[in-house]
């Protein structure tokens, strides 16, 4: 009798044990509890959702950071002639603020403003030595060599003269810079 006594409390402590533990992690189960979301990034059901200018599973990436650098740009606009020259990406002044140097081969300091946010890249519209620029682009990174990509960018320059050399942006081909 008193084995049968002892299983019956073992099995009764056995099923009370099981029933607690569901009850309680399924109570508590929060998908963000061990998460933490970088620059700000907030967790919501279990994934980061990063502030504009940061990407990544945990907001862990300056998504500027992929820009950065020299890039080899191949182009053939609507006024001239096809052209290879390389271009410089620098930080500017917030997460998603650049600037590019030697833009259109043409101005040798920091002095076009570009935008980026994920895979694009943006050029408002603006003036710098009295030529206009404005377009945009967009990034597709090797999947093999994480440090090489290819910026696809349409824009246009109109001159003091009032010419305007497209690269894709209505109409010619796009820019393509290598990197």
């Amino acid at each position: 009798m008193k084995a049968r006594l002892k299983s019956i409390i073992l099995s009764a402590l056995g099923v009370a044990a099981i029933f607690t533990t569901v009850t309680v992690t399924s109570c508590n189960s929060d998908p963000c509890k061990a998460i933490i979301c970088s620059y700000g990034g907030t967790c919501t059901e279990g994934d980061c959702i990063c502030p504009s200018g940061y990407e990544g599973t945990h907001c862990e990436v300056v998504t500027r950071e992929k820009y950065k650098g020299v890039w080899t740009v191949f182009e053939n606009g609507t006024v001239n002639d096809a052209a290879q020259y390389e271009i410089t990406f620098v930080n500017g002044e917030g997460a998603t603020e650049m600037t590019i140097n030697n833009f259109y081969n043409r101005f040798a300091l920091n002095e076009v403003d570009v935008r980026v946010k994920g895979d694009t890249l943006l050029i408002p519209q603006q003036v710098v030595n009295n030529y206009t620029i404005e377009g945009w682009g967009t990034l597709d990174w090797e999947e093999f060599y994480p440090e090489h990509g290819v910026l696809t960018v349409y824009y246009k320059v109109t001159s003091p003269e009032g010419k305007t050399d497209d690269y894709g942006f209505n109409v010619g081909e796009p820019s393509v810079w290598n990197r």
